[in-house]
Formats: C-alpha cells, sequence, structure tokens
C-alpha cells in the first residue's frame, strides 16, 4: 500500500503519499519528514504551503524549508545513534525514526501519536522509514525539491561542479566494509573529490585532489574524475586508470600545468589485499590497534603533470578491526597543520566511519576557522572481513557495528 501510493503520486509528492498512508493507519496527529541538510550538522523541515500563507525559513514559490540545527537533541540522537526515539508531549508522543539506507542517513520520520506507542507500533515506524529512504532515492533523480532543501547555503558554479563528480551516496555498509566519505568546502572550491564502486567482490575508491580554485580546478576535477570512471568502467587496472587519467589531464586540461593528486584503490573482499596507488597525494594512513601510521607506497607525480610519467602501486593486506583513512592536503596544510590527526583518529575509533568523517571536520574547522582556504576531504573505510557473510542490520543501519557514541 506504502509504495503504491509513492507510485501514484507525482516526484515531489511521494514522500508526502507515504507519510500520510503511515499517518492514517497509525492515527498520527501529524507526520513529517526531516531531510539530512548537506552540512551534516542540521535537518531541514520541507513542507508545501499556499502562496498566500505565512512560513518561516526559505521559500520557493509554495515549497518552505526551515532548519532544525543540531543540538544535542532526540532529532540529532536518532540521527547518529540511528536508534528511534520516544518523547512524551504535552499533545501527545513524539516518535522519531531514522530514515536511512545502507548507512545513507538521508533525515528522520517525524510523527506525533495520541497514544504511547507500544513495541508493535514502534516497529511499524521503524519499518515505514526504512521504506521512505527508497522512496527518496528513487524520487529524488526526478526532481530538484531534496537538494533545493538540503542547500541551506547557495552554491557557487564550482561548487556545482564539484558536486557533481560526487557519489550519490557518502556512506555504504557491507558485511565486510563500511565505509564513509565527506567533504568540507573552502569559500572558493578547491578540486576535491572522493568516489567509490562497488563490485562482486572488489571495492574500488578514489580521493583526488585537483589544483587550483574555482571554476579552473572543478573542470580539472572533472577530467580526472571522468576518465577514472572512464578506466574503472572498462576493467582497467590501478595502474592503467593512474595511466590514462595522467594523459587525459596533461592533453584536455583547459588550464595549461594543471594536475590532479590522487589515491586510488581496490580492495579485494575474499582476501582484504588492498592495492593502492599515490599520485603525489597526502599518504593515506591505517589505524591498526589503536595506533595511526602513515603508509608507505611507491612515489608517483600528480596525474596530469608530466604527460610521459608512469606509475607504480603497492599493497596492504588488512585485518578485521582495521581502519583506512585517506584525506587531502586541506586536512593538513595551512592552520589545518596544528591538528593532532593521528590522536584525534585514536579519539574517534568507536565511532561508526559516517559520524567519524563528520568529527573530523568539525575539528578541522575548529582550528581553522569557519571559513577554509582549502578543501578538506576525507574518506574512511573500516574493514570486518566476513565478506561472504549476511550483513546485520535494521530499518537500513548497520546495527552491529553502529556506534551509540557521539562526538564531544
Amino acid at each position: 500500500m506504502l509504495l503504491d501510493a509513492a507510485e501514484d503520486a507525482s516526484p515531489v509528492e511521494a514522500v508526502e503519499a507515504v507519510t500520510r498512508e503511515l499517518g492514517a493507519a497509525l492515527g498520527a496527529r501529524t507526520v513529517a519528514f526531516l531531510i539530512a541538510d548537506l552540512s551534516g550538522r542540521a535537518l531541514v523541515r520541507l513542507t508545501h504551503v499556499p502562496s498566500d500563507g505565512a512560513g518561516a525559513g526559505r521559500r520557493d514559490g509554495e515549497e518552505a524549508a526551515t532548519v532544525v540545527p543540531f543540538d544535542g537533541g532526540p532529532a540529532e540522537q536518532a540521527l547518529r545513534t540511528q536508534a528511534v526515539q520516544v518523547l512524551a508531549q504535552p499533545d501527545g508522543w513524539t516518535v522519531l525514526a531514522p530514515v536511512t539506507e545502507r548507512g545513507e542517513a538521508m533525515g528522520l520520520l517525524e510523527m506525533v501519536l495520541p497514544d504511547e506507542p507500544d513495541a508493535r507500533t514502534l516497529e511499524e515506524v521503524a519499518r515505514t522509514a526504512h521504506v521512505l529512504a527508497f522512496v527518496v532515492i528513487a524520487n529524488r533523480r526526478y526532481t530538484d525539491l531534496f537538494e533545493w532543501g538540503q542547500r541551506t547555503t547557495p552554491f557557487t558554479l564550482s561548487g556545482e561542479i564539484q558536486r557533481r563528480l560526487l557519489p550519490a551516496s557518502f556512506t555504504c555498509e557491507a558485511s565486510a566494509f563500511i565505509l564513509s566519505g565527506w567533504l568540507e568546502p573552502a569559500a572558493s572550491i578547491g578540486g576535491d573529490t572522493f568516489d567509490y564502486s562497488l563490485a562482486r567482490d572488489v571495492l574500488h575508491f578514489s580521493v583526488t585532489d585537483a589544483m587550483g580554485h574555482g571554476v579552473a580546478s572543478a573542470l580539472t576535477a572533472t577530467l580526472g574524475v571522468g576518465s577514472l570512471r572512464n578506466s574503472r568502467r572498462r576493467g582497467a587496472g590501478l595502474v592503467e586508470q593512474a595511466d590514462t587519467a595522467n594523459a587525459d589531464v596533461a592533453a584536455h586540461s583547459a588550464v595549461p600545468g594543471s594536475y590532479v593528486t590522487a589515491v586510488l584503490g581496490r580492495l579485494d573482499l575474499r582476501t582484504g589485499v588492498c592495492a593502492l596507488l599515490n599520485a603525489g597525494h597526502v599518504p593515506p594512513l591505517l589505524v591498526r590497534d589503536g595506533n595511526a601510521r602513515a603508509l608507505s607506497l611507491p612515489a608517483n607525480f600528480p596525474l596530469g603533470m608530466f604527460a610521459e610519467a608512469s606509475y607504480g602501486a603497492g599493497e596492504i593486506t588488512l585485518r578485521p578491526g582495521d581502519r583506512l583513512v585517506v584525506v587531502t592536503d586541506g586536512m593538513r596544510e595551512r592552520n589545518a597543520a596544528s591538528l593532532d590527526l593521528p590522536a584525534q583518529l585514536r579519539s574517534i575509533a568507536g565511532l561508526h566511519p559516517r559520524e567519524a568523517v563528520r568529527a573530523l571536520a568539525d575539528a578541522v574547522l575548529e582550528v581553522s576557522g569557519p571559513t577554509l582556504a582549502d578543501d578538506a576531504t576525507l574518506f574512511i573505510l573500516d574493514w570486518h572481513g566476513g565478506h561472504s557473510e549476511d550483513r546485520s542490520s535494521s530499518a537500513g543501519a548497520d546495527q552491529a557495528r553502529a556506534s551509540g557514541a557521539l562526538p564531544d
């Protein structure tokens, strides 16, 4: 019934159609979907308001978006811990359920019920919130409504280009691993990107940083990412991907001398063997047994710097419990250099990668100020092994390995 309601509605009304069905089934007084802001530090309440109606927040015709900042309260707890929250209110009982799929925390389902919900009702709400995640994923392809709601700060042209280079989901949970990426943009976009793709027995990933800032840097990043994706989709290995991207950036960059630094990875999910290629980038870090160390890999020139350059890769065998961390130089240069990254990594070792990347981004902003001189990008991969095992999940989140702790 819920999926029928979503399918019958237009893409911009599909979420409302599902929440209406749920509200009617449970006798809810109100039902709403709050989408996660792109900053990762707030939720946004999307509502349809007649043109002559009053409403706080941003407006786009009859669409209204009201920001609900994180304050450590129940809404933030529900999203970050992926646990349903139940609150007694003067007018009823408020239920906050995470809307999540494979670890991608899209927002919250909020409803007010007249009576205290029992365990069966809460299970139904959690299941519906998971269904709602699929509704959002399916329908955001057809409309800008969700993206508009998430953008509490306007994008520049370079920011728009950069946004399109990033994966559709910043987090992915599977039986053998959990990964998450995050990009904290500079005032003038610095050309950072991260990417990943999951095959049957292999995980491909990359973190790149194009030279310069602004539109020129975003266009160079487009060349680099486009070339890497094209080679990867042809089945090329890491060295061939790097060789091809090097030639493509050198040949087609609009600004002579442009280049892209990169870390390329290929993880065999059956064995834990991870091939890594470093093209002039900040060395990746391995967190193992409470210690963080930079990985020593063959030295290579950045992609596009010298058209005739050749490339070599190294490898490491990951053990269950290992955490692989790749960052860009925005995490290590200027004011950010005062951040003790190994100490930070030790302090957040128990956090889910989705929360760990955000905690590190917050730490960079704390030492560098609210306006970064360069993009700060993070990619965290937790290796658990057990590729042949089914994942332990509930309502779209990995319950076996999600941490309930929030960063200080």
